[in-house]
């Protein structure tokens, strides 16, 4: 193994060819050490080591999601999806949205130990939190730096409610973590699978694990008594939208015994737009001129478009017997006897808590 090591003080910059190192002043952090590892599996990316100064992050009101709260380990995604909504952030760090959002992850080495102190604070008072919302919890750097289940634990330890999203099939490494947690608190499990064509795969998802293997979690963790919610997303218009696709999709999320599944159309916003057109122009360039309709409007598919899909496949959901997108069962496996908890709200922080994905 060969490490290439450099801290930069704030506003710092390699003098090697990795490009710019991020302002250590952006991430909230006095330093910032990039390292690159000379393995296959870690080829080509340059890991960012930031002490963070916070980690659980306010959702910004005007939001679509339906939580408040998050927490996110990691900035960038080896996943290297085309279509990945979050490559916009990087550029907030000064870096590239389309490669470098791929191969320069930002890693906050501190994340376990700074939730579990902000988790005590009297000033939080036990709300749900949501990881894999932006960049997945579980690529392959945790495989690596192994920052959830320092994570899971405290959240578990603080009977804090949480969600977790991913495409990673690492989440099955901390399976007795996330056991140990539904047992005190509301632990809600999804899996993103937005289509089960190979081809497509390899060629939109180049660095997650392929989608069967991603059904396989969802089969396991049932196994365990922790339903797991599918994400359908993305559904890729004119790739992944026949009915054919849809239902041979659908067929695999419920013969894996999902508890529901929620169908989400691919959304482009700016920074994740320009890097999937132009993968589309190198691969489908017959579809540049309908995608360009199609978006003609901004980010999101028209709502007749998004509507069409959402009764299509909650339409297949019910035939294979896993119901319409809502949030399924609550994910606690067995009711605690009650424990304080201290909270200065006076609000139980084992309040049951459901989360829905749209």
């Amino acid at each position: 193994m060969r490490w290439e090591n450099l801290t930069v003080e704030s506003g710092g910059r390699d003098p090697g060819d990795h490009g710019r190192v991020p302002d250590a002043a952006l991430f909230g952090a006095v330093a910032v050490t990039s390292r690159t590892i000379d393995t296959p599996e870690f080829a080509g990316i340059t890991f960012h080591e930031i002490r963070a100064r916070s980690i659980i992050n306010r959702v910004p009101g005007a939001s679509r999601m339906p939580f408040e709260w998050t927490v996110n380990p990691y900035r960038g995604c080896s996943h290297a999806c085309v279509y990945c909504f979050a490559r916009k952030t990087h550029s907030y760090l000064d870096l590239d949205t389309g490669l470098g959002f791929d191969n320069q992850i930002v890693v906050k080495v501190n994340a376990p130990e700074l939730l579990r102190r902000q988790l005590g604070s009297p000033r939080w008072t036990g709300e749900h939190i949501a990881m894999g919302t932006n960049v997945d919890c579980y690529q392959r750097a945790e495989g690596r730096y192994r920052l959830m289940p320092g994570i899971l634990a405290a959240l578990r330890d603080h009977a804090n409610p949480f969600s977790i999203l991913t495409k990673g099939t690492l989440i099955l490494r901390d399976l007795d973590l996330l056991t140990e947690a539904a047992r005190v608190t509301d632990v809600g499990i999804s899996v993103s699978v937005g289509f089960t064509d190979p081809v497509l795969w390899r060629s939109v998802e180049p660095g997650t694990p392929a989608p069967e293997r991603r059904l396989d979690v969802v089969r396991t963790l049932g196994e365990r008594g922790i339903g797991v919610g599918v994400l359908m997303a993305p559904v890729i218009p004119f790739l992944s939208d026949h009915p054919a696709q849809l239902r041979q999709t659908v067929r695999a999320i419920a013969a894996a015994g999902a508890t529901s599944v929620t169908p989400l159309v691919l959304h482009l916003r700016p920074g994740a737009r320009e890097w999937f057109m132009a993968w589309l122009d190198r691969e489908h360039p017959h579809l540049v001129r309908r995608y360009e309709r199609l978006y003609a409007e901004g980010a999101y598919a028209p709502k007749w478009y998004q509507r069409r899909i959402t009764r299509q496949v909650h339409e297949l959901a019910q035939e294979y017997g896993i119901g319409p997108s809502h949030a399924g069962p609550r994910r606690r496996i067995t009711e605690p006897e009650a424990r304080p908890v201290d909270d200065p709200a006076g609000r139980a922080a084992t309040d049951p808590v459901q989360l829905t994905l749209i």
